[in-house]
């Protein structure tokens, strides 16, 4: 019953911004701390950035921090990840997740969207 569904992936220019958003249905939003992931061909699954249900913590991947900011609107059940700065190595599909607990760890999370593709082109 649980259902993400992630929107705003795209084709868009080095340097260039995105804000992807995965609105989530099936669930009690707001005791759910929410994730990103991402995968390319060839690589595996990596976290992005998480956030706890109350927003007051967040995590995120080192090769992403200060270029993008995970946020959520617990009161439109939808989790944002703000992208800035972006580069070529940041293409990938992106994975909306929920979970009890912030965590880097896939396994951490419960329920998974179907993801949105993010290109960067230089």
């Amino acid at each position: 019953q649980v259902k993400l569904v992630e929107s705003g992936g795209g084709s868009v220019q080095a340097g260039g911004s995105l804000r992807l958003s995965c609105a989530a249905s099936g669930l009690t939003f707001n005791s759910q701390s929410m994730g990103w992931f991402r995968q390319s061909p060839g690589k595996e699954c990596e976290f992005v950035a998480a956030i706890s249900w109350s927003g007051i913590t967040t995590l995120y991947v080192d090769s992403v921090k200060g270029r993008f900011t995970i946020s959520r609107d617990n009161a439109k059940n939808t989790v944002y990840l703000q992208m800035n700065s972006l580069k070529s190595e940041d293409t990938a599909a992106y994975f909306c997740t929920g979970g009890r607990i912030v965590a880097k760890e896939s396994r951490a999370w419960n329920y998974w969207g179907q993801g949105t593709q993010v290109t960067v082109s230089s």
